[in-house]
């Protein structure tokens, strides 16, 4: 799995690496979706080690997420984490 979800964290695996999903990282995220900004220039402002590593990370992003706005993000993550946890509450 390459998503790590608590109720307080959204963490992307890249490798050995953790990347959370926080207002910051969702700011420098959208800017890469909106504007003409690198791979190269992603890693860098994410600290990720190269252009690999971030091109990972945009793979592995929930599509839906880029869409929100970083002051929503903790909203929007309490219901996401409602319906995964809750989802997996009712299969078990």
């Amino acid at each position: 799995m390459f998503l790590g979800l608590s109720e307080d964290r959204f963490v992307i695996k890249i490798g050995d690496k953790e990347v959370e999903i926080n207002e910051e990282t969702l700011k420098v995220l959208r800017r890469y979706k909106r504007t003409e900004m690198t791979l190269e220039q992603l890693a860098s402002a994410l600290g990720l080690e190269s252009w690999d590593e971030a091109y990972e990370l945009v793979k592995r992003i929930p599509a839906w997420l880029l869409d929100v706005e970083p002051t929503m993000w903790k909203v929007m993550f309490k219901r996401y984490v409602l319906g995964k946890l809750g989802d997996k509450s009712s299969v078990s």
